[in-house]
């Protein structure tokens, strides 16, 4: 799943960004500040950041500069009220991947959003197989052996990593990472929860084995 990070001062619209991004399936944190935005992206790797210019403690301009010197892989789109011609060149050669001005088109910002994602260094391909599964991020679509399978977006993103994992050891704790938020309980029984449904809803024969202890793999 793709992962947002959105940094902006601005609470309300903040929330406004925040759920709507999240309906479309993403895994969004927030910050409201630019010291924020820093330790967040390092700490949390996110694919994309939605970054306010004009930002209290540390201004957008800075924290571009700070990532990119600390080498964050994460895709940088400015949102700003700075919209002259000037302002965009400028965001632009600080190191921004995307400039969209305020007011915005909500589709426009996830199209932006969705569009920085899959330049991310690590985004993979949009459509993953294994076996008699397939599954189509863009489509957000799931058959298995020909079969549709309606998944929720939790279902939809935990099969993903799998999928991307190829057969090998995905942790709980990596789930838990890229398809919940940071705000998500450690030693919540969420990703069990889950993995329990999303089997149910692929049927026989089981293609998700459980490690104890350890995390899940596809067979």
């Amino acid at each position: 799943m793709l992962r947002v990070l959105v940094v902006e001062d601005d609470t309300v619209l903040a929330g406004l960004i925040v759920d709507g991004l999240r309906e479309h399936g993403m895994v969004v944190d927030v910050v409201h500040d630019g010291a924020a935005a820093v330790s967040r992206t390092l700490d949390l790797a996110p694919d994309v950041l939605v970054l306010d210019r004009d930002l209290p403690v540390l201004h957008g301009d800075d924290v571009t500069r700070a990532l990119i010197r600390e080498g964050s892989p994460a895709r940088i789109l400015m949102l700003t009220a700075a919209a002259t011609l000037d302002h965009r060149v400028e965001g632009l050669q600080l190191g921004a991947d995307d400039y969209l001005a305020k007011p915005f088109a909500f589709r426009e910002l996830v199209a932006r959003v969705t569009a920085l994602g899959r330049r991310a260094p690590d985004r993979r391909p949009a459509v993953l197989t294994r076996g008699d599964l397939h599954l189509d991020i863009g489509r957000h679509e799931v058959r298995r052996a020909g079969r549709h399978v309606t998944l929720t977006r939790k279902e939809f993103g935990v099969l993903t990593e799998l999928l991307r994992a190829d057969g090998e050891l995905v942790s709980a704790e990596h789930l838990l990472n890229r398809v919940w938020d940071e705000n998500a309980d450690p030693f919540t029984t969420a990703v069990r929860t889950t993995v329990k449904t999303l089997r149910h809803k692929l049927g026989a024969p089981d293609p998700i084995t459980t490690i104890v202890g350890r995390g899940y793999r596809l067979t």
